[in-house]
């Protein structure tokens, strides 16, 4: 008779939750190692309330614009763009220490760990979006003193969107850095990604003010995933509910998270082409 099959050992709750626990305060020590990180994370958001939004406050008036119920100013409308700005450069940093542990061999040693690939990478995603959920909260009390007050509710009721478009944006991230093989190239995808996808948003104008300037770049926004994290973060500040942002970031979540496991399984993604091609 031949011999049973071996089989891994057994995880407890308590090892799920202490391997949870370890990535995530990785994470977190990585984050309060790296301050500038931190201060560089509200730097452009504030550049672009503090400098950007004043000049533009007379060239692009706004009209009445869903969630908001009469005229607001200009900084009021880019306020949730920019938090979403926050969350997608935090994912894309959080990515690149992916890129970098790869190099330095940190990564290999935690995919071959008994967990499914799957946890330790949504370990990562959660750790990496509770960061950004710090600092757009850092941003939008700033921006409170500089007269931007949402309904006080729209502090709690935003949290689920920040958390959602978090991990969305995160995926993204994490799907991006299973195709990159060096470190050096990561910052000319980073630019190829950001810059576009937030200018080809709602995150500064609205979608009827593009629609006024061109069709196809209307068509192009409303396809944007990050337009629908950012309209998901909008509606959420004023305890609003967006159908079609909410089940578009929903389903690119999804999709994302679903490419970056694919592309980090040995057998079939990016590890299998390495060893294909060795």
């Amino acid at each position: 008779m031949s011999a049973p099959p071996p089989t891994g050992p057994r995880l407890t709750p308590r090892m799920w939750l202490t391997a949870f626990l370890g990535i995530a305060r990785r994470e977190t020590l990585r984050f309060v190692n790296q301050r500038g990180r931190f201060l560089a994370a509200l730097v452009r958001p504030l550049v672009w309330l503090f400098i950007f939004a004043a000049g533009f406050r007379a060239v692009l008036g706004l009209s009445i614009t869903p969630p908001y119920q009469t005229y607001v100013l200009y900084e009021v409308y880019v306020t949730p763009g920019l938090c979403a700005m926050i969350q997608l450069f935090n994912g894309m940093q959080s990515s690149l220490s992916m890129v970098y542990d790869r190099e330095t061999g940190a990564m290999r040693t935690l995919l071959v760990s008994p967990f499914p690939r799957w946890f330790l990478l949504a370990s990562k995603l959660v750790a990496g979006v509770i960061v950004s959920i710090i600092q757009v909260y850092t941003f939008l009390a700033i921006a409170w003193f500089w007269g931007i007050e949402p309904p006080p509710i729209g502090y709690l009721a935003v949290l689920p969107a920040l958390l959602l478009s978090g991990l969305m944006l995160g995926a993204m991230g994490l799907f991006l850095s299973s195709a990159i093989r060096q470190l050096e190239n990561f910052a000319g995808v980073m630019n190829f990604v950001i810059f576009p996808m937030f200018f080809a948003s709602t995150a500064l104008y609205p979608l009827w003010r593009m629609n006024e300037s061109s069709t196809l770049l209307h068509d192009i926004c409303a396809a944007n995933p990050f337009t629908h994290a950012v309209e998901l973060i909008r509606f959420a500040l004023y305890a609003r509910f967006d159908l079609l942002s909410f089940s578009v970031v929903s389903g690119c979540l999804i999709l994302f998270f679903a490419g970056a496991v694919f592309m980090y399984d040995p057998a079939k993604g990016l590890w299998a082409r390495r060893k294909g091609g060795a």
